[in-house]
């Protein structure tokens, strides 16, 4: 049979990618709205040689000039200054400085946990740390510019004991378990921060604090406290606010005076990562009621503004990481990550990272591939290709239906790369499970997508989704791209604001009270929410009008 696809298509203007803009604040800006408060000061001495009238211990020597200097009062000393000092403060003649870390809040105590001899003033150093699932990133921050001075990632090394947080709970569930998958996150982390440290070029001397987020699951295995519980009804995490601690304590490979600071969290499945990017995107600083959206192979849900805020958590598997897929991968080299079509040839139009010949599928491609086949006709909303179009990319293999994206000649791997039904259907569970638990979400606090004025869109993987394309499939609720928003590793950025300002930390307590936690698998309406969006785009089309328009139109010309 000849093709269902008529040329009149061609006349149809394909909707032009649109990616979120990327925001994030920057430093002056805390201090223009009066959020800079700085957790780190250092300050310099010129302290008077002991003589026989003038015999004060070297350690109260210190805390009486900073008190007469520097009007520095409730100071608490660590012990590892005391050590130290004897010799720090002799080898540039009573020239020292102070590293002074200061109390979240004002009835606390400024704790002295650093000395170093001469002027060091300018030197004053953070590190922030998201400790994802699948990938640990780290920063190292200038807490006198605000500037990011280095930057790298690392796939978490616990991957090969499993690839999501359930599987991870089963395998510290057996005998050395835990011990060993806490070991391995330290491995990671300790490689990521022996490289930030000498690509930035900063004495580890001179960094003061290091601040964590992570999900609750990633932030129990850190501190290696075991995280059974989680994955079991009530689902009951060990803690959700942690205390600070030494970083070394941890086995982090930083001076023994680093401060480390851990994210609280929300819930079991609502963790630290979520809270850092609520605080770090201000959402909870805002009128405007949000919907804030953290895509992973978990996803994260926060809906509100200053007044209230409700957030839940679903699992979205790994399709949009380009896992689960027979051809599926991450973002990097050889992957298709922007993909269109003739429609009257139905041939491809690939476009792969680094510009090289294809290898796989990575999650922001499976989007725009999806998308385009549907609005196409060339898959139906259950996701099923279309058996009567004429054309040999489309075939039957083992019983599965796929689309050949490129000939085993054109690729990498010396295999044709294909996209199969099944590889579709993984996509639709993924999605609908995200798009349910935001209707599920509106649903219970009494509101729909029509009141939402805003949308967050955090991870890695949402710089480089086509927002059109997103809402095609109904991975997102369809509203005017120009208001979302992505910024980037929302995790990592509440973590470097955290360590730029006490504002952020002072808040963030107040802020997880404020968040109630709604567990969708015991919310009722979420299995019907969910049944409902395991179609393309959802099975009311009323819910997405301008794709509805674009469907209907296509229909009249191909008639």
């Amino acid at each position: 049979m000849e093709s269902a696809i008529d040329p009149g298509v061609l006349k149809l203007q394909a909707a032009p990618r649109r990616t979120a803009h990327i925001r994030e604040m920057d430093f002056d800006e805390l201090k223009e709205r009066g959020l800079f408060l700085a957790p780190v000061e250092k300050k310099y001495l010129e302290l008077p040689e002991p003589t026989a009238q003038d015999n004060l211990p070297d350690i109260t020597r210190l805390i009486s000039y900073l008190k007469l200097k520097h009007d520095e009062h409730r100071l608490e000393v660590d012990l590892s200054v005391i050590r130290k000092l004897p010799d720090v403060i002799r080898e540039d003649d009573f020239k020292v400085t102070a590293t002074l870390v200061r109390p979240v809040r004002d009835v606390g105590k400024t704790r002295l946990i650093n000395v170093q001899p001469g002027d060091t003033t300018g030197e004053n150093y953070a590190i922030a740390m998201d400790i994802g699932t699948t990938t640990i990133y780290g920063r190292v921050i200038d807490l006198i510019t605000g500037d990011v001075l280095a930057e790298h990632g690392e796939f978490n090394g616990q991957i090969s004991y499993g690839e999501d947080v359930i599987s991870r709970i089963v395998y510290a569930e057996k005998p050395g378990g835990l011990e060993k998958l806490n070991q391995v996150v330290m491995d990671t982390i300790n490689k990521i921060l022996n490289k930030i440290v000498k690509s930035s070029g900063v004495d580890p001397e001179d960094i003061a604090t290091i601040t964590v987020a992570g999900n609750t699951t990633m932030t129990q295995l850190l501190v290696a406290v075991n995280p059974r519980f989680i994955r079991r009804a009530p689902y009951i995490p060990a803690a959700t606010l942690y205390p600070p601690m030494k970083a070394t304590d941890l086995g982090m490979d930083l001076g023994s005076h680093v401060t480390a600071l851990i994210y609280p969290a929300v819930s079991s499945y609502v963790g630290g990562d979520i809270v850092a990017g609520v605080m770090g995107s201000g959402i909870y600083r805002t009128e405007e009621l949000t919907l804030y959206l953290d895509v992973g192979t978990n996803a994260e849900i926060v809906i509100g503004n200053q007044d209230w805020l409700a957030c839940a958590a679903c699992s979205a598997g790994p399709a949009f990481e380009g896992g689960g897929l027979k051809f599926g991968m991450r973002a990097s080299k050889g992957a298709i990550e922007d993909f269109s079509i003739d429609p009257a040839t139905l041939e491809p139009m690939l476009i792969t990272i680094g510009n090289v010949r294809p290898k796989g599928i990575c999650g922001s491609g499976l989007i725009i591939m999806v998308a385009t086949f549907f609005e196409m006709g060339i898959i139906n909303n259950l996701g099923k290709f279309d058996r009567d179009l004429d054309t040999p990319r489309i075939r039957e293999q083992d019983g599965i239906y796929e689309y050949v994206l490129a000939w085993k000649d054109d690729t990498q791997i010396d295999r044709d790369v294909t996209l199969t039904e099944i590889d579709i259907e993984n996509l639709i569970r993924a999605k609908g499970a995200i798009y349910s638990g935001c209707m599920t979400l509106l649903t219970e606090v009494g509101m729909g997508i029509e009141d939402i004025e805003k949308i967050i869109l955090a991870g890695g993987f949402g710089s480089y989704v086509d927002l059109e394309k997103a809402m095609t499939i109904g991975l997102l609720p369809e509203m005017d791209p120009e208001k979302v928003i992505f910024i980037g590793n929302g995790s990592l950025m509440g973590a470097k604001m955290s360590s730029l300002t006490n504002r952020i930390r002072r808040d963030v307590v107040e802020v997880t009270k404020k968040m109630t936690n709604f567990e969708l698998s015991d919310t009722p309406s979420y299995m019907d929410n969910y049944i409902a969006a395991l179609f393309l785009p959802h099975t009311d089309m009323n819910k997405f009008p301008r794709l509805k328009a674009r469907m209907e139109s296509r229909k009249g010309i191909q008639q």
